[in-house]
């Protein structure tokens, strides 16, 4: 990632395009919150809250103490 601050916006974006492009398939388990942290050089407060929009949209779900995993795409849409 370029170096420049990014909103959690941004990086859910990002991670839904990386759902949308099949990078994450369904039922996969996202990396853990400090990892993409890392990976995007923010606060795991941003990830977090990247993670509730991903959730929001249906795109995600956590699995209390296994972590967040891409939803099953709904009949009709890629």
């Amino acid at each position: 990632m370029p170096a420049r601050w990014l909103t959690y916006e941004q990086i859910a974006a990002d991670l839904a395009e990386r759902i949308a492009r099949g990078e994450y398939a369904p039922g996969t388990r996202l990396p853990s919150t400090r990892a993409l942290a890392e990976l995007y050089s923010v606060s795991t407060a941003t990830v977090e809250r990247a993670h509730i929009v991903l959730r929001e949209r249906g795109l995600t779900f956590g699995v209390t103490g296994r972590g967040v995993f891409v939803a099953e795409r709904e009949e009709g849409n890629s």
